[in-house]
């Protein structure tokens, strides 16, 4: 159960509270023999939690990412499920996984990052130890105590769970990336679980692409409804080739067919925090600023002065997107 009251925002950086009596495990997500970068700032979520923090990785070789794992600052030990069937992760067996590593190590606080992937197994964990899980944390306050933002996050809530086992799902862009350690952390087999589901694999398509990864770029270009058409992010395209960034875009221009929705940024999609966010024909949605408002520098190219992305933004361009992206793209 939670007590909650609202607060005013909060600052990101801030004193955390340390317990000793708790025990983390932080669950690890990886692609092709790479942690994902999500997972790095769950550590540091995990580590200001306090007590240790045990990471768990799970694969079906999973060898070359327990040796970078057990490098990181914050980890003290690392279980290892190396199975066939975690080859092609499924939210059911790896919830079963994170169940049985709790219940024999007697962790206080289960933690993963809010991402696709953490989104689809946490919960489920969450309802196995019947927990309520505490979701999308952007500060700690304490082994108890967290902030989340609340309706898009047009307010911050501070929340207190008295559940036993806190299930915790962890904003990527409000805590820095873990480092690295000189020595390595043991590592130790984890414990047996379930590998049978009601799900099978049948197929992963994967969308390739030269560019950033949209959600660890540095430089990210969205374009939204004013962009008319798929065939015109063609301009959004060049100008993110000159800038070495990712491109992005709004829930409005995905449910219109104009990209694939692994581009959306906003509340329903990805969250996205880099140093410079490029919103070319966003209106500025609150859904839509609840991915992006915490970008370093954000840009603003629209044709109506009244749009509102013009109040979250630090420049703004009131122009004819048409004209002015391929203006300012042949000048870079």
């Amino acid at each position: 159960m939670f007590a909650l009251r609202r607060i005013p925002a909060l600052p990101m950086a801030r004193g955390y509270a340390s317990s000793r009596n708790a025990s983390t495990l932080l669950f690890v997500e990886h692609k092709d023999n790479k942690v994902a970068p999500s997972t790095l700032n769950a550590l540091s979520a995990a580590s200001a939690i306090g007590g240790s923090v045990t990471a768990l990785v799970a694969g079906a070789a999973p060898e070359a990412v327990v040796g970078e794992v057990a490098k990181l600052k914050g980890v003290s030990k690392v279980l290892v499920a190396k199975d066939a069937a975690h080859e092609h992760p499924l939210p059911e067996t790896q919830a079963s996984l994170l169940v049985e590593a709790q219940k024999k190590h007697g962790f206080t606080h289960l933690v993963a990052s809010h991402s696709a992937f953490g989104k689809n197994i946490m919960p489920r964990v969450a309802a196995l130890l019947d927990v309520s899980q505490v979701s999308d944390i952007t500060a700690v306050e304490g082994e108890d105590t967290f902030v989340r933002p609340i309706y898009a996050g047009n307010a911050i809530a501070q929340v207190k769970s008295n559940d036993p086992i806190k299930v915790i799902t962890v904003r990527g862009t409000a805590f820095p990336a873990a480092g690295h350690q000189d020595a390595a952390a043991p590592s130790e087999d984890a414990p047996a679980a379930s590998s049978q589901s009601t799900a099978t694999f049948v197929k992963e398509e994967m969308q390739k692409s030269d560019r950033p990864d949209l959600d660890s770029a540095n430089r990210v270009i969205a374009g939204g409804r004013g962009m008319k058409n798929g065939e015109n992010f063609k301009l959004l395209y060049d100008m993110a080739d000159k800038l070495g960034a990712a491109v992005g875009a709004s829930r409005a221009a995905v449910d219109a067919g104009f990209v694939d929705n692994s581009l959306q940024i906003g509340q329903t999609g990805k969250i996205v925090a880099p140093e410079l966010y490029v919103a070319v024909g966003i209106s500025g949605a609150i859904q839509h600023l609840a991915g992006m408002k915490d970008s370093k520098t954000i840009v603003a190219i629209n044709k109506d002065p009244e749009a509102p992305i013009f109040q979250v933004a630090d420049y703004g361009l009131v122009a004819d997107l048409f004209q002015a992206v391929p203006e300012i793209t042949q000048k870079l």
